[in-house]
């Protein structure tokens, strides 16, 4: 893969799918942006889904990634909730598909280890680390916000 890279990470999700992106130089990650695609509660699905993809375009255009990393379906205990998710991570992986980024994809056990070489890190412990990683000033926020840095760091260190 050619240097510098720009890595696009996805924390898929129905009301906030968290985005971050980096480039990787040198061996050196650095944030480009990150942040949260919103959706409102009250919206028919059809119409949440069509905003992520939206977004997803807009922020594509603006960074051109060479790689999107997307996190796997974390399966919780509500059925119907992972149903909608992953109907938001389908469009995260069609509209990279149809874009022609290259998508790869990783567990959130994963995304820990490569973040904080713990699998079963907290929250606040993954967050620290790519604040620690990336140089930044204070912790990405909101937390979608942070694993989707974290899922991008995960993607530099398995695929650059």
């Amino acid at each position: 893969m050619k240097l510098p890279i720009i890595i696009f990470g996805i924390d898929p999700g129905i009301a906030d799918t968290g985005f971050g992106v980096i480039k990787v130089e040198n061996n050196k990650l650095t944030c480009l942006d990150y942040g949260s695609i919103k959706t409102a509660a009250g919206l028919p699905l059809a119409d949440r889904l069509e905003i992520i993809n939206l977004e997803l375009i807009k922020i594509i255009k603006k960074f051109k990634p060479d790689l999107m990393a997307v996190e796997e379906l974390f399966f919780c205990n509500n059925a119907k909730t992972a149903l909608v998710v992953g109907q938001a991570r389908g469009v995260v992986v069609l509209t990279a598909k149809l874009l022609k980024i290259p998508s790869v994809e990783f567990t959130p056990y994963q995304v820990k280890q490569a973040v904080s070489t713990y699998g079963h890190a907290k929250k606040d412990q993954v967050q620290r680390m790519v604040k620690l990683i990336l140089n930044l000033k204070e912790l990405p926020r909101p937390d979608d916000a942070a694993d989707a840095l974290a899922i991008a760091i995960c993607a530099a260190n398995c695929h650059v």
